[in-house]
């Protein structure tokens, strides 16, 4: 027996029945199994229901002959890798040539001589044999290398975002520390100077009443710096810088709640709480300029419940998606005037909602934009891949941001856009 696989198929194509009947006996006594046919036509369709791993094939039959029929096999992906032995009685070379240039592996000359027929036909399924054992390893081997790529590709990712929300988390807590102790000065002395303004207030009324007719210089002073305005807008002097105070306050807290350190574990939290920090760590990309008015933010806010969840990573994926939509909306301003973008204003909607089932949150957010073809839309979430110039994007954005919603938190990221048509981001976790 020959050392080659016990399941061996060989199709023998031969329009003499003698012929077929001594290579049949020859091949089966040896213990390969065998099918036949008498013509190529109806060989090619037997081949499409059971593949051979050889093909003995007669060059001279009726309808199509040897040579036609061995090209429409290598025209056929599910076939062309079959090797074909032709059978012919004519030796001359221009006949082999051609063979072999259609593809033909090899040729066996009528009559048939039983060891070479037995030795080419081994010689061809080894062949084969091996081939298809390269292949399955180069498959594998490949298969393997993607694996390792695609794993360096997460663990660089994973790097990017832990050393860049590490760094940035030191630098906005400092910041804030910073900020938040003179403004809690400042905050607590405003009380103070608003109490004893309105002292001072109550003491210049008294003086008036009693002394309602100063001497000339006192009046003039009076005159001079409009004291009726000053007692009267004093109050309102002091109103204003509580709220910018307090604005400067609220900056920091958002700053704080946006950079929040993740633990090891995942903790409760309030989703709208990180989607407007980041509003207003973006607020000053979102100001009018001398080019366009003020980009609308629309916040229709569903009643969420708390989710556990590492709050820090998903405020970096809101970040990604509102800094991604104002530069989109930016790039469809360009060729636009003032009043053409104040007709049709810039605008990010976000929404959020509970699934009807309540076991995810659902958190949209979608612009008026320039939009992606469908083409882009099947990269944007790939390493490294970026639609931006050179220096101003790093393609790691949206990828980190897949990573944090599918990975970290169990849920998925989509994306409908169509050209000039804006673009949704679609965020789905588990409660």
């Amino acid at each position: 027996m020959l050392d080659l696989p016990k399941d061996s198929l060989i199709l023998v194509v031969d329009d003499t029945t003698t012929n077929l009947e001594i290579v049949l006996n020859i091949l089966t006594n040896i213990g390969f199994d065998v099918i036949t046919d008498n013509n190529g036509e109806s060989a090619i369709k037997q081949i499409e229901s059971r593949l051979p791993d050889l093909i003995l094939l007669d060059v001279i039959m009726p309808g199509i002959d040897g040579f036609e029929t061995c090209k429409r096999l290598k025209n056929n992906l599910a076939t062309c890798d079959i090797p074909v032995i032709f059978m012919t009685a004519d030796s001359d070379t221009d006949s082999k040539v051609k063979g072999l240039n259609i593809g033909a592996v090899d040729y066996i000359t009528k009559p048939f001589h039983e060891e070479e027929l037995l030795a080419r036909i081994k010689t061809h399924l080894q062949l084969r044999n091996l081939t298809k054992t390269l292949e399955k390893r180069v498959a594998e081997r490949t298969a393997a290398l993607s694996k390792v790529l695609k794993d360096l590709q997460e663990s660089q990712i994973q790097l990017v975002q832990t050393e860049k929300m590490s760094v940035l988390g030191e630098l906005v807590t400092g910041v804030a520390h910073e900020i938040n102790n003179p403004v809690g000065f400042i905050h607590g002395n405003l009380g103070h100077a608003s109490v004893y303004f309105q002292d001072m207030i109550n003491l210049i009324n008294l003086y008036q009443q009693h002394y309602p007719n100063p001497v000339p210089e006192i009046q003039q002073e009076i005159a001079a710096i409009d004291l009726k305005y000053m007692l009267a807008d004093l109050p309102n002097l002091i109103s204003s810088m509580k709220e910018g105070v307090q604005r400067i306050r609220n900056i920091s807290n958002s700053l704080r709640t946006f950079s929040r350190a993740d633990s090891d574990r995942k903790v409760s939290c309030n989703i709208h709480d990180g989607i407007d920090s980041t509003i207003m760590i973006l607020k000053y990309r979102l100001k009018a300029s001398e080019d366009r008015p003020d980009i609308q933010v629309i916040r229709d806010y569903g009643n969420l419940p708390e989710i556990e969840c590492f709050i820090g990573q998903l405020n970096q994926v809101f970040m990604n998606l509102l800094a991604n939509a104002i530069d989109a909306l930016e790039e469809s301003n360009l060729g636009r005037t003032y009043i053409e973008i104040e007709a049709n204003p810039n605008q990010v909607l976000i929404q959020t909602s509970l699934t009807e089932n309540k076991k995810h949150i659902l958190i949209r957010i979608k612009d008026n934009g320039v939009g992606m073809s469908p083409d882009i839309q099947q990269k944007i979430f790939d390493h490294l891949f970026t639609t931006k110039g050179v220096g101003q994007g790093t393609g790691l954005g949206l990828s980190i941001a897949r990573q944090i919603v599918v990975e970290k938190h169990g849920g998925t990221l989509e994306v409908n856009s169509a050209p000039a048509q804006g673009s949704e981001f679609i965020i789905k976790l588990p409660v």
